[in-house]
């Protein structure tokens, strides 16, 4: 385990509409996973997900593929 703090990034999709996700994709090369989480809620929890997962998501999200809200 380690004791460095982990840098979070917000989604670019967010726009501030309170639907926000952080994620750390500098984590992802230490650990394998990406943690991502609610931004709203900075001490909820994290979901971490496998690299690859993670990849093919956003993927699905860049090629529209879950739709738009």
């Amino acid at each position: 385990m380690t004791t460095e703090s982990i840098h979070w990034f917000k989604s670019s999709y967010s726009n501030n509409g309170g639907t926000c996700v952080e994620w750390a994709p500098t984590r992802a090369s230490v650990t394998g996973v990406v943690p991502v989480r609610d931004s709203k809620d900075l001490s909820g929890p994290t979901l971490s997900f496998p690299v690859a997962s993670f990849a093919s998501f956003v993927a699905g999200v860049k090629a529209g593929d879950f739709g738009t809200v």
